[in-house]
């Protein structure tokens, strides 16, 4: 039960949808109208708000964190099961139709209240597959499974917490089966570190 109500709690924060909130507040109009329809902090910086676009990031990394920080008191598992709860509300609100995000921002913000270490190797990987390739899709694919893995190789997480975590990981790749295919025809968009000409 314990468990049960881990995932429902997070799932329920997680399927709050800031991004599409506060293009409203903003003004920004239908934020599933914009780019690429997608309700996270990428798409709203496409409509050139860089505050809402921010404040988009800080608020949909809370809602995985903050569930898992309620969760911890009932033990690793429910954690666990806390911050795959708030990627999947993330990832398939109920509020729109269950289609949403990919998830980035609030498996990080679980990540960093799972085990703030990993958070750290993710950062570090991701800024460097970014610099090397400035393909940010690929980054963040990398950064998550070397997270990972050094998550279950640092910490003493029980069989539940640790399947959990895999499933979280793999949540989030299957989420960027769109990239992954235009990683591999060489059609994705590239980022750039530096100012353009």
């Amino acid at each position: 039960m314990t468990l049960f109500l881990a995932l429902i709690g997070g799932y329920l924060i997680g399927s709050i949808p800031f991004g599409v909130l506060l293009a409203r507040v903003f003004g920004l109009g239908d934020l599933r109208q914009v780019g690429s329809g997608n309700i996270g902090a990428t798409n709203v910086l496409r409509t050139g708000n860089k505050a809402a676009a921010f404040l988009t990031l800080l608020l949909d990394a809370l809602k995985g964190a903050v569930p898992v920080w309620i969760a911890w008191r009932w033990g690793p598992e429910a954690a666990a099961v806390a911050g795959l709860g708030a990627v999947l509300g993330h990832c398939f609100p109920v509020w729109l139709g269950f289609k949403g995000g990919k998830g980035v921002a609030t498996f990080l913000g679980a990540l960093l209240a799972l085990d703030w270490m990993a958070f750290l190797v993710f950062a570090v990987v991701w800024l460097g597959v970014a610099f090397v390739s400035k393909y940010s899709s690929l980054a963040a694919l990398i950064a998550s499974v070397i997270a990972l893995i050094a998550t279950l190789l640092t910490g003493a997480w029980p069989v539940l917490a640790a399947c959990t975590l895999v499933a979280l990981v793999a949540l989030v790749i299957q989420r960027h089966h769109q990239n992954i295919a235009r990683l591999r025809a060489g059609t994705e968009s590239r980022i750039s570190f530096g100012a353009k000409k």
